[in-house]
């Protein structure tokens, strides 16, 4: 591996903190825009696109909602390409420029009633933009965050990528919470609708400052810079070994934060206010156990975490969710329970990630496998389990669940641990 001064000597002491913060920043306004979106869709869809029927406008608005979601496996190979060729602190700084224009062009896009086709056009535009900036901030900020930690706290370091991502989650559904309860309905449709995304255009410029100070992490000297392809083409074994690590840590975090209070409502009679409410808390629980999951991967490795998670949840799904009674208290003892079991993948894998790639293609290494994954088992995740609940087979989306985190638990048992060994 190539080193220079930068990539020799790790970020000081004093200025990691702010090496934190510069990745998780702009990590929790990605997803507060993510799920600003997706909180707000309803409100603003048969504004954007008017139908004689709210739910064919509300399918449009999560239409470009979903063409975003699959910008992200773009976003980590072209972002990803240009953190290894031209250095972390680029990369980081390209993404919180694109995020903050994507969120602009959500918050000041103008009805269909007042500008036509150019409405939904515009949208369009805003969430591509989003979706290519959301799958280059992973494959940036996990490396840079990997890359800015001592040797022995990787693990540590690595948890603060979904810290900051239930950080953003909450305040985006706090927030839209908030704008609901005070607005009339008429002022929501009128102007409420935007304050998120043009909040977080404002939001942006103080992660924009935070990472004009960062330490590079990265070699930029390098003369043998990698291409567009590089990572898969030379590391296909490290190219696949990525996708098997997400494969069962992707599929279980959007069932457990994104599906099952639809399940709570659909097979326990949940009503939305109580599954919400469930969900905020278990979230926030979440986030705050980040940290805990990183130290102690820290001390036992990495595969113990990731072989409990998965075997956890290949033994536990079906009956967790057969434990969900009509008791609220039933509900959030088994979502914070997978939380807890989640927790020992998420607060690592940035972690896992980085030890598997060398430096050299790190950033593209991860993020194209890891989105590619992320949107074809994660993000269809709420649908599938939604359409097979519709056709009576809701038993198989746990089972769907298992099959998937075993494939991951045989891939955990076989791959070496490496937490101990310094960063190739």
């Amino acid at each position: 591996m190539t080193t220079n001064a930068t990539a020799a000597a790790p970020p000081r002491t004093r200025s990691r903190v702010r090496q934190l913060a510069a990745a998780s920043a702009g990590n929790a306004i990605e997803w507060y825009d993510w799920y600003a979106y997706s909180f707000l869709a309803t409100t603003f869809g048969p504004l954007i696109f008017p139908s004689k029927s709210d739910i064919a406008s509300t399918l449009g608005a999560f239409a470009v909602f979903a063409v975003g979601f699959f910008m992200r496996p773009i976003g980590g190979l072209l972002l990803g390409a240009i953190a290894d060729r031209h250095g972390r602190r680029f990369a980081l700084t390209a993404t919180i420029l694109l995020m903050g224009l994507g969120s602009l062009l959500v918050g000041i896009t103008p009805t269909f009633a007042s500008a036509g086709i150019l409405a939904p056009i515009m949208l369009v535009v805003g969430r591509l933009i989003s979706g290519l900036s959301i799958g280059g901030e992973f494959a940036a900020s996990t490396t840079f965050l990997v890359e800015s930690a001592p040797p022995n706290r990787r693990g540590l370091f690595a948890s603060f990528q979904y810290v900051s991502t239930a950080i953003g989650q909450l305040c985006a559904s706090g927030l839209a919470a908030l704008l609901v309860t005070v607005l009339s309905k008429e002022a929501m449709t009128s102007w409420g609708w935007r304050v998120p995304f043009l909040l977080g255009t404002v939001v942006t410029l103080f992660a924009l400052w935070l990472r004009r100070g960062i330490d590079e992490t990265h070699d930029v000297s390098e003369k043998n810079r990698p291409k567009l392809f590089d990572a898969i083409r030379h590391y296909p074994k490290q190219s696949l070994l990525v996708c098997g690590i997400t494969l069962g840590g992707t599929i279980a975090y959007y069932a457990w934060t994104t599906y099952l209070p639809t399940y709570a409502q659909q097979s326990a009679g949940f009503s939305k206010s109580e599954a919400l409410t469930v969900s905020t808390i278990s979230l926030a629980f979440f986030g705050l156990i980040q940290p805990l999951g990183g130290m102690i991967s820290d001390r036992i490795g990495r595969k113990p975490m990731l072989l409990v998670f998965a075997g956890g949840f290949v033994v536990l799904i079906v009956p967790l969710l057969r434990l969900i009674g009509d008791a609220f208290w039933s509900l959030l003892a088994v979502s914070l329970a997978g939380m807890a079991l989640l927790t020992c993948y998420t607060s690592i894998a940035a972690a896992v990630n980085a030890e598997t790639i060398p430096a050299r293609v790190r950033a593209s290494g991860i993020g194209f496998p890891y989105s590619v994954t992320v949107a074809a088992f994660g993000g269809t995740a709420p649908y599938l389990g939604t359409w097979l609940a519709s056709k009576g087979h809701g038993g198989l989306f746990p089972l769907y669940v298992a099959m998937l985190c075993a494939i991951s638990f045989v891939v955990y048992f076989l791959m070496p641990e490496r937490s101990k060994e310094p960063l190739r």
